[in-house]
Order: structure tokens, then C-alpha cells, then sequence
């Protein structure tokens, strides 16, 4: 599924945004504007670009997220160059259009959207900016989502030099129109979502939690109506991407867990937003 997400993401690129000259956010902001200016084909330069922060990730982040950020990024990269072949073949004709960049910009976020959102689903990421944030928020314990978006404003800003005002823009409605479509696949708002686990393996839970994910876990006693055994609630936060973690750990403990996934519309504390 990562591999697919990421397939859907380089066809967006190729298909809607490149052939428009709209830009991107994030490493892949980079790589884009490398591709107006030099002329660097985009699957090299999106790995060339990850491969400092492969190391970087290793080593303050751990084996284990790197190693799943080296196969999105890596996946990612070779879909690129899948279609940079074939439109080169010309089996593949990018949509291109002198009049109607709303359009180019609307479908573009839907497919670069789409393809984010099944790899953010599924656990995988594709590298680059997202490193940086993860190691910013776990040395300075900013937000994830104000590291991402710093950064993208500034790439984005940059591309000032190479493409029109108007071009800019139609690119921020084609970033508005993904985040959009990512919210949707993962079905959450981007903040985070709100865990109440009851069960009789708290502690053993609350501690894989903070170990493995570094969240917050807040453990209250509790007492079944019915049966009239002890059992704890934990209640814990996390984004979006991290559902997926968090169910897996709560199940290989307790397969009887019971698990309540509420929305999260604002979160203020460490790991997240901070006032």
C-alpha cells in the first residue's frame, strides 16, 4: 500500500503538477525546483537530496522509523523515474494547459493528496521534510505540523525566482486541496486523535507506548460493572500517522482490549502545539 501511495504521488507530479510549473512543498519542493533550474531529472535528485537525512534519522530517530522512510522515499523515487521513462516513450502525455491552471491545480491536489494519504495510512512516509520535523520536535519539542509547514512556505516562497506570482498561487490551492484529500483518507483531522484503552495489561501497555512512540500516557484505576475485575483506562494522543502503531502495540498485548478513537480537533502540550 505504501508502494502504491507513492505511485499515485509521482503520476500527480508528472501528470498535473511539473508539466503546469507548479511547485511542491518539502524536499520534493526541492527536487522540483532543481528540475526548472538545472534541468535535474526528479527521481534523482528527490534520493540524492533524502540520502544525508537517511543518516541523520538513523541516528537520532532510530532504526527502525528510518528504515521504513528509506523504502516510501526509495519507492517513491523509483515511480519517478517509472515515469519519466515512460512519458520519454510516449505512452504517457502529461496534461498540460496555457489557460486553465485551476484545473491543473485542483486535480493535482487531489492525486498528490491521495497518494500521501494511503502512505501516511499505512505507516510509511516519503522522507525528507518529515525527518527534519521528527527530529525537531523530539530535540526542541516543536509541532510536527508548524516544522512541515515552516519549511514549505519557505520552499515554496524560494520558487518565487523561477516561476510567476501566478503560478504560486494555483500552487497553494493545488497544497490546501491536498491536505484536504489527506484528512480524508485518513479520516481524522490533521491534529490528532484521542485513545481510551480499557484493559488489564496497562501498565505493560502505557510503557510500550511511551518507549516505542514517545507519547504521553495518562493511566486512571477502573473496575468492570459486570465481571467486577480491576482494570485501568489509558488515555494517550497521538497523530494522525501513529494510529496505525498505537493499535498494533494495544493488540499484541491485549487482543481483548477494549479501544475508543475520538477526533482531536486542537491539542496544546508537548509533542504537539505549544502556546
Amino acid at each position: 500500500m505504501v508502494m502504491l501511495g507513492t505511485a499515485i504521488y509521482a503520476f500527480g507530479l508528472h501528470y498535473f503538477l511539473i508539466p503546469n510549473q507548479l511547485m511542491e512543498g518539502g524536499v520534493t519542493g526541492i527536487a522540483i525546483l532543481l528540475n526548472y533550474s538545472l534541468d535535474w531529472p526528479l527521481s534523482i535528485s528527490t534520493l540524492v537530496l533524502n540520502i544525508p537525512l537517511y543518516f541523520l534519522g538513523w541516528k537520532v530517530l532510530g532504526r527502525s522509523h528510518t528504515g521504513y522512510t528509506i523504502f516510501g522515499s526509495v519507492s517513491l523515487s523509483f515511480f519517478l523515474y517509472l515515469m519519466e521513462k515512460m512519458i520519454e516513450a510516449g505512452w504517457i502525455v502529461p496534461f498540460q494547459t496555457s489557460n486553465d491552471y485551476i484545473l491543473a491545480a485542483l486535480y493535482a491536489g487531489v492525486t498528490l493528496g491521495a497518494g500521501l494519504g494511503i502512505v501516511f495510512r499505512f505507516g510509511g512516509t516519503t522522507g525528507g521534510v518529515d525527518i527534519i520535523a521528527r527530529i525537531a520536535s523530539k530535540l526542541k519539542g516543536w509541532s510536527m505540523g508548524q516544522v512541515i509547514l515552516t519549511l514549505d512556505i519557505i520552499i515554496i516562497g524560494v520558487s518565487l525566482l523561477y516561476i510567476s506570482k501566478e503560478k504560486v498561487l494555483y500552487t497553494l490551492v493545488a497544497v490546501f486541496i491536498a491536505s484536504k484529500m489527506i484528512d480524508f483518507i485518513q479520516e481524522g483531522a490533521y491534529a490528532a486523535k484521542a485513545f481510551s484503552i480499557i484493559t488489564e495489561s496497562g501498565d505493560e501497555i502505557g510503557l510500550q507506548i511511551t518507549k516505542e512512540m514517545e507519547r504521553g500516557v495518562t493511566v486512571f484505576p477502573a473496575k468492570g460493572a459486570y465481571s467486577g475485575k480491576e482494570k485501568q483506562v489509558l488515555y494517550c494522543v497521538v497523530a494522525r500517522h501513529e494510529i496505525r502503531q498505537l493499535k498494533s502495540i494495544v493488540r499484541s498485548i491485549d487482543p481483548l482490549a477494549f479501544i475508543v478513537i475520538s477526533e482531536v480537533h486542537d491539542v496544546l502540550g508537548e509533542g504537539f502545539k505549544e502556546e
